[in-house]
C-alpha cells in the first residue's frame, strides 16, 4: 500500500477509500485485504467528500484536555456517495437525513473531515 494516496490521517485534505476488484466492495480504512472477500490490495481512491447524516452525537464534556476548547462539537457518522460509513465532525445543527459536503479543519492538533450541510 506503498501508492496509497496520502489522506487526512497523514495531514493531506483528502478521504480515501478502498475498492476490491475481485468482488467489487467498498472499505473504508486501509487494510492490505478485502474485509469482504479476502482478496489482497483493494485499490485506493479519492472519496468526493458527499454524503449524508446516518447518525449524529454531540459531545458536552471533554475527552481530554486538548479537547476542552472544542467543546461542545458535533461526532457525526456519514454515508458516503461512494458506499462506506465513517465517523467525522460536523455542525452542531446537522440532523440525521442531512446531505454534507467535507471540509477540513484543524481540531486538537490535527486536521479532520468536517461535514456541513450543502446549501
Amino acid at each position: 500500500m506503498s501508492d496509497r494516496p496520502a489522506d487526512w490521517t497523514k495531514g493531506a485534505e483528502a478521504i480515501v477509500y478502498q475498492t476490491c476488484g475481485a468482488c467489487g466492495a467498498v472499505q473504508y480504512f486501509a487494510r492490505h485485504f478485502c474485509a469482504a472477500c479476502g482478496a489482497p490490495d483493494p485499490s485506493p481512491k479519492r472519496a468526493s467528500g458527499s454524503g449524508t447524516v446516518y447518525a449524529t452525537s454531540l459531545v458536552c464534556r471533554a475527552a481530554t484536555p486538548e479537547t476542552r476548547a472544542h467543546v461542545p462539537y458535533n461526532m457525526v457518522l456519514v454515508d458516503a456517495v461512494e458506499g462506506f460509513r465513517m465517523m467525522a465532525h460536523g455542525d452542531n445543527d446537522l440532523a440525521i437525513g442531512d446531505k454534507v459536503t467535507a471540509s477540513y479543519r484543524p481540531f486538537a492538533g490535527r486536521l479532520v473531515p468536517y461535514f456541513e450541510r450543502v446549501k
